[in-house]
């Protein structure tokens, strides 16, 4: 296994969790961008946005209330970003589907 966040989602690499349960991870970045920035990803390794299938798409909601609960949890009422990049092109970095939590600071559009 090659790709850091299974390595992160099996323990095998320590991480500042947030919220674990048997479908996601969530973790504070190590180089935040915002007040609260953290990440949540899937247990499952998937690579990309293009490689969700349709039975992922009770994990893909997951993420989502997850993202929800965990930005209200870390202060976030007044808003918060959710991001999710694909591929090269898009700024992906890490090929793990991972979504980035940004709160506690205003946010601008576009982000450049």
């Amino acid at each position: 296994m090659d790709c850091l966040f299974c390595k992160i989602a099996a323990g095998e690499i320590p991480a500042r969790k947030l919220y674990e349960d048997d479908q996601v991870v969530a973790f504070h970045d190590i180089g935040p961008q915002a007040p609260v920035h953290f990440l949540i990803i899937p247990k499952q390794h998937i690579a990309t946005l293009t490689d969700l299938s349709e039975e992922d798409r009770l994990l893909a909601g997951h993420m989502l209330f997850t993202a929800q609960r965990l930005a209200r949890e870390q202060g976030c009422e007044e808003g918060f970003r959710v991001v999710m990049n694909c591929n090269e092109q898009g700024g992906q970095t890490v090929y793990h589907i991972h979504m980035h939590v940004l709160g506690q600071r205003q946010m601008h559009w576009p982000p450049g």
